[in-house]
């Protein structure tokens, strides 16, 4: 289908909690494939569906080349001591700050055909669950950074080019 543009920080989208799939029609299996095509670049470990401007809990990820979707996803649990990790964001771009995400996570939804599909990982993909779930929720990363951290995100984001 197509590579979609990223809606950058100050986008209301991003800030409002995405609906429910209801039903999974042709909208819903062209939007899958826009995720995918758009997190098939170079550098992209997720993409949500409210980084392209659909306001519904679907996001791909691409993980060490193992891509994939989740449709109607929830984060089930996390485990493991919270640990504060170098996190980055396509809808913060260029910005790159210690986030405190948990190292392990299992997330559940379904895929296109409406079976269930639980994701479970370490390092990389439980960051990824955590980051993507907390898009469909209308969170970005820079809200769990620490308040003197949060700050300089936030120096850093009226200072750049893109804003």
């Amino acid at each position: 289908m197509a590579v979609r543009p990223i809606r950058v920080f100050g986008d209301p989208v991003l800030r409002s909690a995405c609906a429910h799939v209801g039903t999974i029609d042709e909208g819903t299996r062209a939007l899958v494939q826009d995720l995918i095509d758009t997190v098939e670049l170079p550098g992209r470990a997720g993409v949500a569906a409210n980084q392209i401007g659909v306001g519904v809990r679907v996001f791909s990820y691409n993980i060490d080349g193992d891509i994939g979707y989740l449709i109607n996803p929830e984060l089930v649990e996390v485990s493991g001591e919270p640990e504060a990790i170098g996190e980055g964001c396509l809808s913060v771009p260029g910005l790159w700050h210690d986030t405190v995400r948990y190292p392990r996570a299992t997330a559940r939804g379904i895929d296109l055909d409406g079976n269930e599909v639980v994701l479970e990982g370490e390092g990389l993909l439980a960051q990824a669950l955590q980051h993507e779930i907390d898009h469909l929720d209308g969170k970005l990363y820079i809200d769990r950074l620490t308040p003197e951290t949060r700050r300089i995100a936030m120096r850093e984001i009226r200072e750049s080019s893109w804003f």
